[in-house]
């Protein structure tokens, strides 16, 4: 292949990557929009392989193994697993480019370049955190490790030797280029990536996953230094800015800082006792009270939360829904920017549902129309709703926009019980005099509800 036809399917695949970057901005372009940059992805995978002479056989046999677990994981990984999923994806991007940039210094005989061995240290150090920290991340949203903040005496203290020494290692791998200086900052980056994520809690795990993602863009862009392969250079670049945008589009919807976010030890895990109780009494309903209550509604706020993922309660909610509407009552949906486990959790689980795109409103769209809205549907939510962190300046969560749901006329929020979320904080909206409890698993409530409303 000659370099002119590379350098233009390359330009291609760029150009693939950033318009299906652009469609991923919206809920209502971004399936194709991922299609796009899937199709550019693979044009520079078959170009790079192509010019390397790999043969046909073993590019179709790579492409097909790849397309048979994809195809397999999406089918079979469920909605509640999906930031899991994203996690692994990071951290074995990373790995990758941390084993290419390693390779390229295997084989490279005598001196290399001062640009190229800085492009390499980069590729390891930054791909090596990112790997462990990922595989930390998973097991953290798996429940193979304690959500809740694994702290020690002198944490911080070892951190900071840690990247010291991973940056002195890194000065002397660059300087002298001694195999044992860049094997040893190898090392290191592995296991301060463990380090650095153990004190998260699991509150704050879609800001991590962000900033991983983020992470193993830049890793990939500097393995594309490494290797002189433009689009991967492109390609990480876009996905290491666009991480940083998201990180810091998540860590304005908590209001915290983002060193806040890493070193705070921050969120005790779901189902952790509370750190505080607002105490009083709490009012219950029933399915058949609240499908009264529903049916003679003209607006319908429903907030989803994480419980709601779990439940796979999606399909049933739609159902409640279309019922609703077919009886005049407008229903919309309210969506926090840290609901679920990872950005957009809660946009993908109702498009799983097909539930309109227009009908979904960001933060400040649905506080707006909450003074207008006689019942607020809270299903799984909680941190993202609780008042404390609009009027309690003592609140652990002080200062979070949160979706202010009590100031609707009625709420009813669908809970298994008045377990606390990730933040561990008991929230006050449950003992509030317009909000009523239904204690049920989600799909159960949405299901019971189904057919309550077919009486009304």
């Amino acid at each position: 292949m000659s370099p002119e036809v590379q350098a233009l399917l390359y330009l291609l695949a760029a150009v693939a990557f950033i318009i299906g970057l652009r469609r991923l901005g919206s809920p209502r372009t971004a399936r194709s929009g991922n299609a796009v940059a899937a199709v550019g992805m693979l044009l520079a995978v078959v170009v790079t392989l192509v010019d390397s002479e790999v043969s046909w056989v073993v590019l179709g046999a790579g492409a097909a193994v790849g397309a048979v677990v994809g195809a397999v994981l999406a089918l079979r990984v469920q909605m509640t697993a999906m930031p899991q999923l994203v996690a692994a994806f990071n951290g074995f991007g990373g790995l990758a480019s941390a084993l290419v940039a390693g390779a390229v210094y295997v084989t490279v005989t005598g001196e290399i370049e001062t640009v190229e061995m800085l492009t390499i240290l980069l590729s390891v150090g930054i791909g090596g955190i990112t790997f462990t920290g990922s595989l930390v991340a998973y097991a953290k949203l798996q429940g193979l490790l304690s959500g809740s903040p694994i702290t020690y005496p002198g944490q911080k203290t070892l951190n900071a030797a840690l990247l010291v020494g991973l940056l002195t290692a890194g000065v002397w791998s660059q300087t002298s280029q001694d195999p044992l200086a860049f094997w040893g900052m190898g090392v290191i980056s592995l296991v301060l990536g463990v380090l650095l994520v153990i004190p998260i809690g699991g509150a704050d795990m879609p800001v991590v996953i962000a900033l991983l993602n983020s992470l193993s863009g830049l890793a990939a862009a500097a393995t594309g230094f490494v290797i002189e392969n433009s689009a991967l250079i492109i390609g990480g670049a876009l996905v290491g800015a666009s991480g940083l945008i998201l990180t810091k589009l998540m860590t304005e919807a908590m209001n915290r800082s983002l060193a806040n976010v890493l070193f705070g030890a921050f969120g005790t895990g779901e189902g952790a006792a509370p750190a505080a109780s607002a105490g009083g009494d709490v009012r219950t309903t029933t399915p058949g009270d609240l499908a009264v209550a529903l049916s003679y509604a003209n607006r319908v706020v429903i907030v989803p939360g994480y419980g709601l993922a779990v439940a796979q309660a999606q399909h049933q909610l739609r159902e409640v829904a279309d019922e609703l509407e077919r009886r005049g009552v407008e229903v919309v949906y309210g969506i926090h920017p840290v609901a679920g486990r990872m950005p957009g959790h809660m946009n993908v689980l109702l498009a799983e549902a097909e539930i309109p795109y227009d009908r979904l409103l960001d933060l400040d769209d649905t506080n707006s129309v909450l003074s207008r809205t006689d019942v607020v549907l809270v299903l799984g939510a909680n941190d993202v709703v609780n008042p404390s962190a609009r009027d309690d300046a003592e609140s652990p969560i002080y200062g979070m926009p949160i979706i202010e749901v009590d100031r609707a006329r009625t709420v009813v929020v669908v809970k298994r019980s008045m377990s606390p979320g990730f933040a561990g904080i008991d929230n006050p909206l449950f003992y509030d005099e317009g909000t009523l409890m239904l204690f049920a698993d989600a799909k159960k409530a949405l299901a019971d509800l189904t057919v309550a409303l077919e009486t009304v």
